[in-house]
């Protein structure tokens, strides 16, 4: 698979914030992935040697299909032809560690594979965006569960800010946070992600 830019958004639910001991962000958290982390459903996340705990992050992810710039909240969603689920893959020993001394997530969060998604179904097919329920389960136990009306930052907020900074481009992926539950994975790992309406994300997990 391929794209534009993949823009992510973090600390956008309350409930995994506080699992993760942050302050609740006035203004959306954005990192970027690049293009070669992403994957689609049946690829295997690989995990590579050395780099500790890796974890799942269900998210919805929504793809642009109008370019756009500084657009308004209201205009939005018009910039989005479909949606999918997302899982924000992330090395979460090294986010910690770079997090402490101020560097970025760049590597963290953006090696290959650590971008699983979905096929992307039509925006227009879902009754409504702003309330979607998101599960996420690792051999079958259930991780995460959570329902986009939780974001603190709405879909419509998201694109509107991120537009301000960076020109959205067709095909670009805007990953929209994910809740709490985030839990580790191993080789061996089967995780599947589903969002009601949207479709499941099923990867297995390996090492490298």
């Amino acid at each position: 698979m391929r794209c534009g830019k993949i823009v992510c958004v973090g600390q956008n639910y309350r409930e995994h914030i506080k699992e993760l001991k942050n302050e609740e962000p006035t203004e959306p958290v954005l990192f970027l992935k690049p293009s070669t982390a992403l994957i689609g459903n049946g690829d295997p996340i690989f995990i590579p040697a050395g780099i500790g705990r890796v974890d799942h992050e269900i998210e919805l992810a929504l793809v642009l299909g109008r370019p756009g710039k500084n657009i308004p909240k209201d205009k939005a969603l018009g910039h989005v032809s479909s949606v999918a689920v997302f899982n924000d893959v992330t090395a979460r020993d090294m986010q910690n560690a770079h997090r402490k001394v101020g560097l970025p997530w760049s590597l963290c969060k953006g090696m290959d594979t650590f971008a699983p998604m979905s096929e992307p179904i039509p925006l227009s097919g879902i009754d409504d965006i702003h309330d979607l329920q998101l599960d996420l389960r690792v051999n079958g136990q259930l991780k995460q569960n959570g329902n986009t009306r939780q974001m603190i930052f709405t879909p419509e907020t998201l694109i509107s800010y991120i537009s301000r900074f960076m020109t959205l481009e067709e095909g670009d992926i805007i990953a929209t946070g994910t809740p709490s539950g985030v839990s580790p994975i191993r080789a061996g790992d089967v995780v599947e992600a589903t969002i009601e309406g949207v479709g499941v994300l099923r990867n297995p997990v390996k090492d490298v």
